[in-house]
């Protein structure tokens, strides 16, 4: 029988990344969380226990810990607030490895701060490791794995990288720019911790690990910049302090000022693997900072239901009473417009009434505003509204759908569709189908877009207000098709022959 993990933080970045790949490998897994209902939407949610606990106030945690092997922290305070994020995370992490030893833990696998106190280190880094530290002392064997910025779509030094990129043809940059730091890809922190659990642990052992490629700031976000095909003009200045940097940062992109402060203090410390060895005995070979920037921003590999910025599509909790409408998202990259409709049709019927938008039947709603924005696409060299669809009812991967592509379809639950038309990035439209409590369907439609620098940034923005009126038209058309279609079907002569 396999050994039972234990998963703190899986709603964060690591910690769901880290979840299917220990479930693929056939390993029973416990969640660690303190909201169940924020893991609902996560496709993997039915194959994981829960347990409910607040590592801050010890409450839960005995109960949480039971029978658990092994552990995996990757719990961080720093978002909840600027002020006092160290204390918190050392309170949590007493509590944590206390409650550890008392349920015979045998091991606690963390997740901390590349920094060598002798080249100086940000309060954000030593904190880091003061709660690598404090986990060692109740007497669990530990293994800290320490790793600078973790490059993957969706981490948060690389978002910070990504956005200033993306959005700032010419850069005013501070002095923190040109500090070197050892960046890794986030498959790479995923394979070392995986291989943890094959590894006997041994007291307090520290593993620094790191890519191949020793870089600045400043190289970092030239790189990204050459693999996004964008010119960007750096032009160095002693002036922003990581406090003027921290809120220069809130404002281009969504990383808040209160983590953006003590995120850019690290950042003015060089962070480079002292000790490589530890991690040699892991067999991982990390890939090059230039590879992960590419694999990072490659949706297509990422496919359409399994990656984060689609994974918000399941943050409407079950049992909403009502309709919801939700403001635009600014994640990983990507901007989100997504709106939530409930019919009191049955599934199917509102699956059909999806599958039969465009063509020669139209959207439903606004089809002269659908036509102009073909139009002008034919203007630009793209091709517009006239390849209509190839059948009237039914829609399949990789059919044309006017200046759509049928990316993704499976019957009654989803359709994605990639648009083809002339875009400062790219852009696809998603419709998720649910069913409601009452028998009825719930009916999740996104627009993602990606934006290819600011000129992408400024067309999602001079388009959204058409948003506001054409996407929750467009939701109510189609609950006005499902119900013809639920008539229809009601009056139906039935099929089978009489007895």
């Amino acid at each position: 029988m396999q050994q039972l993990v234990l998963v703190t933080g899986a709603t964060g970045y690591i910690g769901g990344r880290l979840v299917p790949r220990l479930l693929e490998a056939g390993l029973p897994v416990r969640c660690l969380v303190r909201d169940r209902a924020r893991l609902a939407g996560k496709p993997w949610f039915a194959q994981v226990e829960v347990a409910e606990a607040d590592v801050l106030r010890g409450e839960g945690l005995k109960a949480a810990l039971r029978g658990v092997h092994t552990a995996y922290y990757l719990i961080h305070s720093m978002g909840a607030s600027e002020k006092g994020f160290e204390d918190r995370d050392l309170r949590a992490a007493r509590n944590f490895a206390a409650a550890a030893r008392e349920a015979g833990v045998q091991h606690i696998v963390y997740l901390g701060g590349l920094g060598a106190a002798h080249k100086g280190m940000s309060k954000h880094l030593r904190s880091r490791q003061e709660t690598g530290a404090a986990l060692a002392a109740a007497g669990v064997p530990v293994t800290e794995f320490r790793a600078a910025i973790i490059v993957g779509s969706g981490s948060l030094s690389f978002e910070m990288i990504r956005y200033l990129t993306e959005r700032l043809p010419l850069m005013v940059t501070p002095k923190w720019v040109d500090t070197r730091v050892q960046p890794i890809a986030i498959r790479d922190v995923l394979a070392f911790l995986q291989g943890a659990l094959e590894r006997p642990p041994q007291g307090h052992h520290v593993v620094e690990i790191g890519g191949p490629d020793i870089l600045s700031y400043r190289d970092m976000m030239l790189t990204y910049a050459r693999v996004r095909g964008l010119k960007r003009t750096m032009i160095p200045t002693p002036v922003l302090s990581p406090r003027l940097s921290s809120y220069w940062i809130n404002l281009i992109t969504p990383i808040p000022a209160s983590i953006a402060r003590p995120l850019v203090e690290g950042l003015t410390s060089e962070v480079i693997v002292d000790d490589p060895e530890p991690a040699r005995a892991y067999g991982v070979h990390p890939i090059s900072y230039e590879t992960a920037v590419k694999l990072a921003l490659d949706r297509t590999q990422q496919g359409a239901v399994e990656t984060l910025w689609s994974g918000a599509l399941a943050a409407v909790p079950r049992g909403t009473p009502e309709p919801t409408k939700l403001r635009p998202r600014d994640t990983e990259g990507m901007l989100l417009d997504r709106r939530v409709e409930r019919f009191r049709v049955a599934r199917e019927d509102v699956f059909s009434a999806v599958l039969r938008i465009g063509g020669e039947e139209g959207w439903g709603t606004f089809d002269w505003l659908w036509q102009l924005r073909g139009l002008l696409d034919r203007l630009w060299g793209g091709v517009g509204m006239r390849r209509g669809r190839r059948d009237p009812v039914n829609l399949q991967p990789g059919d044309a759908l006017d200046f759509w592509r049928v990316e993704s379809v499976a019957p009654n639950d989803h359709l994605q569709l990639r648009a083809e038309m002339k875009l400062p990035g790219r852009a696809w439209l998603r419709f998720d189908l649910r069913d409601t409590e009452d028998g009825g369907t719930e009916v999740q439609q996104t627009a993602f877009f990606e934006p290819k620098g600011l000129l992408g940034f400024l067309y999602w923005w001079a388009v959204y207000p058409l948003h506001l009126f054409v996407f929750p038209s467009m939701l109510r058309a189609i609950g006005r098709r499902a119900e013809q279609l639920s008539q229809q079907r009601a009056v139906a002569p039935d099929p089978s022959p009489s007895p």
